[in-house]
């Protein structure tokens, strides 16, 4: 582990500018495969999946014509109930760390993943890195990068405005976690999972990262901005979800008669 640490500074001070043209370089070479991506779902809708225990309430049929983003370990809900996904995003570190070879090997669409995961994934055409950017924001070009927003689900988000989605509705997003403590920080989870869909999500014994839901709060509002700013929306089909930012639908009215429906 030390030795790992000791790596970048190491290269730094003995390549000195050139160790930082070389990253430049990479991020460069990896952002121009974002731009295959750019408005090539302009005018349409999709649905971002969370990992909520809500999911169990809902009759998830619908989402075989839906084009839809999934997240994290999302693979063990379409492998069960056998139906797949259009994309997948991956940003939380101990996700990929732990489950890396799992994702490559047990999702077969194009994946979107946090750059500093790259040292966890083999060389795939599927896979794209992003830049991760600190602070907050909404960015009109992710080859620049994408914002954390202490949830995947906002680069999610980030990634379907760059496609170009003029609605996007979100499903399974509960902003409701049983796990308690300081946000951000690394757990060891002791119990079967009850924030997730599944008790093995996050099985005993799995490390996770706390959520923060103030922080990832403040970025759904600002992807609520950006989206109307642009004339576009986000509502939220959720369940039972406890997030208030974006205007509700109930999703069984919502794609059976998506016109006829006013948000509340």
């Amino acid at each position: 582990m030390l030795g790992g640490r000791l790596i970048k500074p190491i290269a730094r001070a003995i390549l000195g500018e050139r160790y930082i043209l070389f990253r430049s370089f990479w991020h460069q070479w990896h952002a121009q495969r974002l731009k295959k991506f750019k408005d090539i779902h302009k005018g349409e809708r999709c649905v971002i999946i969370g990992n909520g225990p809500s999911l169990r309430k809902m009759d998830l049929a619908f989402l075989s014509k839906e084009t839809t983003f999934g997240l994290n370990r999302i693979y063990l809900l379409t492998e069960e109930l056998n139906f797949d996904i259009s994309y997948f995003v991956v940003s939380a570190r101990l996700v990929m760390e732990q489950f890396a070879e799992e994702i490559q090997n047990r999702v077969h669409c194009p994946k979107f993943v946090a750059f500093r995961g790259r040292k966890y994934f083999a060389p795939d055409n599927s896979v794209n890195f992003f830049n991760e950017l600190w602070g907050w924001g909404f960015p009109v070009d992710i080859t620049y990068g994408l914002y954390g927003g202490h949830t995947v689900t906002y680069a999610a988000m980030q990634i379907a405005f760059y496609m170009g989605f003029e609605e996007v509705i979100l499903i399974g997003v509960d902003h409701n976690f049983v796990a308690k403590g300081q946000p951000n920080s690394d757990a060891v989870m002791e119990t079967p999972d009850m924030n997730h869909f599944s008790p093995t999500y996050f099985g005993k014994g799995v490390r996770w990262q706390l959520p923060d839901l103030e922080g990832s709060e403040i970025a759904y509002h600002v992807a609520k901005v950006a989206f109307e700013t642009n004339g576009r929306r986000i509502l939220d089909a959720t369940v039972g979800g406890k997030l208030t930012v974006f205007p509700k639908v109930d999703y069984r009215a919502y794609f059976a008669l998506s016109s006829s429906i006013t948000c509340e």
